[in-house]
């Protein structure tokens, strides 16, 4: 299959250059919903090439809503700041709500350029064509209690009494909801119809009429999605104890579900959306092992509901370096990444001569030439190279799970706005991690 592939790459593995870039946007801008992947959440070139394509849907064909990998609160924040309409001075005050771990997944120099020429894009349009910026994920238990809790001192101290009184249930568990979901797995009552009556409060008081402006409808749905979070968020911390329900399924049907909601409820949304998340939960589940575990994703779970109008990109590397840990909560390193295996489409990749390049996987003689399965790999926010087959492949038919995959052949880790002993004292040694 190796050899099939080489054979036509002279003709269908397209230079990622700048024109290659307009032809990419060009064709995924005819769905509304576009998934942009990275095979990891620590390579620069992913990030960057995304940001570049993400500006030519903005810019040239009318998207105006970029939705990401991140908790709601956080992103919200840099929301404010690229619609001018926060106090924070520059991007990098705007992203500095991103505290939790991994934080140079999001607070990292691409991410910085990109919000910054975001918010200067957003000066130079009207308030009527706004470009938003939000985050999917469900992690955010306690930064959305407070956010919930801040806008309804705001709006309506009586329901912010009453809502501290129903939160006030998880502060006995500390701002751990691992520890949480063991008190409950122990058999301590759970928080879950509190958390479930506000969000039935918050939803019945955004129905009622009132006279406010677009800002504060964007206000009253934000804290509508971090109720709506928290009882979510309540749910999988318990079910991460309990083995029943996969969390992995809990969690992508949450993005999907945020999704939905912000293409109906934000202003523009609908026009155009980016979806920037790793290509474990943007390639279709359906053409990967995640199928015989029972797993679903984002990928999959869009193109049920939205069908013809998604559009999805996913990325590979062969080798070089990524900025990861080696376990939950661990320093992030600069680890080098190593050359992909034999019997994988990085390796298929690699071994066609072509270094930067993508494909159009509708093309039929691409997509026979890929058909599977292979190993594909993913790292997340941890890598273990000296487990690496075990660790960060699994099995895909990438023509079923993407509509194109930019390869980049040799890669670069990202650079992180907070840094950490060791991480920018030079790259790893060529033997790492083995010393062999």
């Amino acid at each position: 299959m190796e050899h099939t592939f080489a054979a036509l790459a002279s003709r269908a593995a397209h230079p990622v250059d700048d024109a290659a870039l307009d032809d990419i946007a060009a064709r995924a801008s005819h769905a509304s919903i576009v998934l942009i992947g990275e095979a990891s959440h620590g390579t620069a070139d992913f990030y960057d090439t995304r940001a570049k394509i993400t500006r030519r849907l903005i810019t040239d064909h009318g998207f105006r809503a970029v939705t990401l990998e991140a908790d709601w609160p956080d992103t919200f924040r840099v929301n404010r700041f690229v619609t001018g309409r926060s106090d924070d001075p520059d991007a990098d005050s705007a992203l500095s709500g991103f505290r939790r771990f991994p934080t140079w997944m999001w607070r990292n120099e691409t991410m910085r350029e990109f919000v910054s020429w975001l918010a200067e894009e957003n000066r130079n349009r009207g308030q009527d064509r706004q470009v938003g910026i939000f985050g999917l994920d469900l992690y955010s238990l306690h930064g959305s209690i407070e956010a919930v809790l801040k806008y309804l001192d705001r709006v309506d101290p009586e329901a912010a009494a009453r809502a501290r009184k129903r939160y006030a249930c998880f502060e006995y568990f500390g701002d751990d909801p691992h520890g949480y979901a063991l008190a409950v797995a122990q058999g301590f009552e759970s928080c879950e119809d509190d958390a479930v009556a506000e969000l039935v409060e918050l939803r019945r008081q955004a129905m009622l009429p009132h006279k406010t402006g677009a800002r504060d409808e964007e206000e009253v749905f934000s804290a509508e999605q971090n109720a709506r979070l928290i009882v979510n968020a309540e749910r999988y911390y318990r079910a991460m104890y309990r083995g029943r329900e996969s969390t992995w399924n809990m969690r992508d049907r949450h993005m999907v579900d945020t999704l939905d909601a912000l293409r109906e409820r934000m202003p523009g949304a609908a026009e155009g959306t980016v979806v920037w998340a790793h290509n474990s939960h943007l390639g279709d589940a359906r053409a990967t092992e995640m199928r015989r575990r029972g797993e679903v994703n984002v990928g999959q779970l869009v193109r049920e509901r939205h069908g013809r109008d998604v559009y999805s990109i996913g990325f590979s590397t062969f080798d070089g370096t990524v900025t990861a840990s080696s376990d939950w909560d661990a320093p992030m390193e600069r680890k080098r990444v190593r050359p992909g295996l034999p019997g994988s489409y990085e390796r298929t990749f690699h071994d066609s001569g072509q270094e930067r390049f993508w494909v159009d996987l509708a093309e039929r003689d691409v997509a026979q030439a890929l058909r599977g399965a292979l190993l594909q790999r993913a790292i997340g926010v941890i890598y273990r190279p000296e487990t690496e087959r075990w660790s960060h492949y699994f099995e895909a038919r990438l023509p079923e799970q993407f509509d194109a995959m930019i390869h980049l052949d040799h890669t670069v880790a990202l650079t992180p706005l907070d840094g950490s002993a060791g991480w920018d004292e030079g790259e790893p040694p060529e033997t790492y991690p083995t010393g062999m």
